[in-house]
């Protein structure tokens, strides 16, 4: 891994000018390109889509890109102070989910900034059981939440943790009103702690993924660690979209089973929940439209070229660019309507 990311760095601070270089003569930018991320690890799923497009951009604009992992506070306090366009920032859903949930430090990202292009998903948002445990689906945790059990669920509150644990919840008061206070959030913090706590019998679902948590799901059911997957939140034709060989020893065909229409966690009585972790750029709410349009140009020939979304997908992301005015209509759609999940469970 320290090899992997010193020789991205390296490559970074040294690219050479590409045939694909965008020309130079009337760049609205120029110098060095600052991308902070709302992370503080080197070895998430943010800083490492942030890695790969900023390679990309390092050859397509001709210039130096660097990847700051500033953690989400002090990357929106950066960007405020920056709206010359020589600092961007990456982050993902958690941006507006942060604000609806009302996590301190996050105002409401399409108000008080520029929401720009996306550019991939993380598809292995998931939600698992001890591998002995007797709910085999979501279906079980519904039965038996309306039978009076009460279930415990780890999550680390305020962003793509929750949503899925208030969509569950969402479903249940639908499907079963006033069980859904049978289903209880133990508020934890990293990966590591959320499977401690399963590991320790302190709770009975985690909220998890596939690239984390995987390997736990190939493990012996006598093994305290065992676990086993009970729903992918992402979309099914987002998991259709990721290589035949899946993630470790799971197969796509496998990972499907897990996703929307076996899994059904209704959102309104109609219509499934799905939710898809998106990764987008984040600008000053004043940087000149000119580099707006820019980068979107740039990234746009990025993806026409191709070979982005061969490096996404043998990371486990799905590529997924939109322009900026395209991604950000789609991420106040998913906003509204998450938000409307939120005040259902809280009223």
């Amino acid at each position: 891994m320290k090899k992997t990311i010193l020789a991205l760095s390296v490559a970074l601070a040294g690219s050479a000018v590409t045939s694909t270089a965008m020309a130079q003569d009337d760049a609205p930018i120029d110098g060095n390109l600052r991308i902070v991320i709302g992370s503080t690890s080197t070895g998430g799923d943010t800083y490492q889509n942030s890695e790969i497009v900023a390679q990309e951009l390092s050859d397509k604009l001709d210039m130096n890109v660097k990847v700051d992992a500033v953690g989400a506070t002090e990357a929106f306090k950066t960007l405020e102070r920056n709206d010359d366009g020589n600092t961007m920032m990456i982050f993902h859903d958690m941006s507006y989910l942060g604000h609806l949930y009302g996590v301190r430090g996050y105002d409401n990202v399409f108000e008080e900034f520029n929401v720009g292009p996306s550019i991939a998903i993380n598809p292995g948002n998931a939600y698992l059981v001890p591998k002995d445990s007797p709910y085999d689906s979501f279906d079980d945790i519904k039965e038996a939440v309306a039978d009076g059990e009460r279930v415990r669920v780890s999550i680390q509150p305020g962003g793509v943790s929750e949503i899925g644990f208030s969509a569950m919840k969402n479903a249940i008061r639908i499907e079963h009103p006033g069980a859904e206070e049978n289903l209880v959030a133990v508020n934890s913090g990293s990966q590591s702690d959320k499977n401690q706590q399963m590991f320790d019998g302190l709770a009975d679902v985690i909220n998890g993924s596939v690239q984390s948590n995987e390997q736990f799901t190939r493990l012996e059911e006598d093994d305290q660690k065992a676990m086993k997957f009970i729903w992918l939140t992402a979309r099914e034709d987002t998991i259709k979209q990721t290589l035949e060989e899946g993630m470790g020893e799971t197969t796509r065909e496998e990972l499907l089973e897990y996703t929307e229409p076996n899994v059904t966690v209704t959102q309104d009585g109609e219509k499934n929940f799905t939710f898809d972790k998106e990764f987008f750029f984040i600008y000053n709410k004043d940087m000149d439209q000119e580099i707006v349009d820019y980068m979107d140009e740039a990234l746009a020939d990025i993806y026409d070229e191709g070979e982005i979304q061969e490096t996404q997908k043998q990371s486990f992301f799905i590529p997924n660019f939109k322009p900026s005015d395209e991604s950000r209509e789609d991420l106040k759609q998913k906003m509204n309507e998450y938000k409307e999940i939120i005040e259902s469970i809280d009223s």
